[in-house]
C-alpha cells in the first residue's frame, strides 16, 4: 500500500479550506511508466473505488475550491507545482503517478507545469463538482456547504479500508 501524507490547512481569510479534513497525497500511487494511455489507469482505479464523473485536463491556474464536493486528482503525465490551502497554504511538486485527494473547501491552483501535464479528476458519489473562487461565496455560506458534504465510502486509491477513509472518519 502506498503511504499517505496528509496536511490540514485553516482558513486564510479568502479560502475556507476544510476545518477538519486534511488534503491527502499519495506519491507514486500508480505506475504509469509502461502505459500507452496512463489516464486510463487512473480512470479505472477511481471508478473501481466509486469515484466517478472523471475528466481529463489540467489544473486551473487560478485559486479555487469545491464547496460542495471532494475531488481526486491523478497526475497521468508530466509534472506540476500546485498550491494547496490557499494563500496561507503550501506548494507541492506533483509528478506522473501521484494522486492528491482534496476535501471539500480545499483551495488549490496550478502554479507551473510541464507542457505534457495530464490530470484525471474524479468525485465520490453525492458530490457537486462546481467550484468557487475566493470571495465568490461568503465564508459562512461556504463553511455550511462544506460541512454538509458526506464522507466518501471509499478511498479513491485503496478502496474501503484505505488510509483516506480511516483518516477522514477519525477527523
Amino acid at each position: 500500500m502506498v503511504t499517505a501524507q496528509h496536511f490540514l490547512f485553516g482558513a486564510d481569510g479568502d479560502t475556507p479550506n476544510n476545518p477538519r479534513l486534511p488534503l491527502v497525497l499519495y506519491c507514486q500511487a500508480v505506475d504509469v511508466t509502461r502505459a500507452a494511455d496512463p489516464a486510463c489507469l487512473f480512470e479505472a482505479l477511481f471508478a473501481k473505488n466509486g469515484w466517478g464523473a472523471a475528466w481529463r485536463n489540467g489544473i486551473f491556474g487560478f485559486r479555487h475550491y469545491h464547496p460542495s464536493g471532494h475531488e481526486a486528482l491523478g497526475i497521468a503525465a508530466g509534472r506540476a507545482e500546485v498550491e494547496f490551502g490557499g494563500s496561507a497554504g503550501r506548494r507541492f511538486a506533483l509528478a506522473a503517478g501521484d494522486v492528491a485527494v482534496l476535501p471539500a473547501g480545499m483551495g488549490h491552483r496550478r502554479l507551473s507545469s510541464s507542457r505534457d501535464l495530464l490530470v484525471v479528476g474524479a468525485y465520490p458519489p453525492r458530490t457537486d463538482a462546481s467550484h468557487a473562487r475566493p470571495g465568490e461565496l461568503a465564508t459562512d455560506e461556504a463553511l455550511k456547504r462544506i460541512a454538509r458534504v458526506a464522507l466518501p465510502d471509499k478511498d479513491p486509491v485503496h478502496g474501503e479500508d484505505g488510509p483516506l477513509v480511516r483518516l477522514w472518519r477519525a477527523s
